[in-house]
């Protein structure tokens, strides 16, 4: 199997990525309940207009894996990002791709763009219920709780912020941890 590749999303790619997020949210049951996130999510071409939208990439077949958007502070998809740090959002894997090392790989870019970007941290907000698999992604790569990023987008929806400080060795750790 060949590993991930990750690159900007090309607006050839949109489609693909808003299925794709869409479904993995939709397995992960963080939809349920929800009402006006499905679009949010599937608007591809509205988040590439202020962020960088990466996709893992199949390396044999060219097929889109996975997304996320990485966003800066002050522009429109930035939730928790302060002065000097960098933000991802929507990291979403096809539920039929999972598994082959595109979570991985969209985390690893981004904390890699961050660092290049001279950002101190990457930060994060994730829903409590998320899968098991996920916690262990971000906690691999040395994500960890920052209680004072939480916050409620609406009633019954509680996301908890996570954050990752920058150093010349935790980025040199991100580009090797990875398989």
């Amino acid at each position: 199997m060949t590993r991930p590749f990750v690159r900007r999303a090309e607006p050839a790619d949109f489609p693909a990525v808003a299925r794709l997020t869409v479904a993995a949210y939709e397995a992960d049951g963080q939809l349920k309940g929800e009402t006006g996130y499905a679009p949010v999510l599937a608007d591809v071409a509205g988040r590439a207009a202020t962020g960088e939208v990466l996709v893992a990439v199949d390396g044999g077949t060219g097929a889109v894996l996975g997304a996320v958007t990485f966003v800066l502070p002050g522009t429109p998809y930035a939730e928790l990002a302060g002065p000097g740090e960098a933000e991802f959002r929507m990291l979403a894997v096809d539920p039929a791709a999972q598994g082959r090392g595109a979570g991985v790989a969209l985390v690893e870019a981004c904390v890699a763009r961050a660092a290049e970007l001279g950002c101190s941290a990457v930060v994060i907000c994730v829903r409590a219920g998320m899968a098991a698999s996920a916690w262990r992604l971000y906690d691999r790569f040395g994500f960890v709780r920052a209680p004072e990023k939480d916050w409620a987008p609406q009633p019954g929806i509680e996301l908890l912020g996570l954050r990752r400080v920058l150093t010349a060795s935790a980025d040199r750790r991100a580009r090797t941890d990875a398989p």
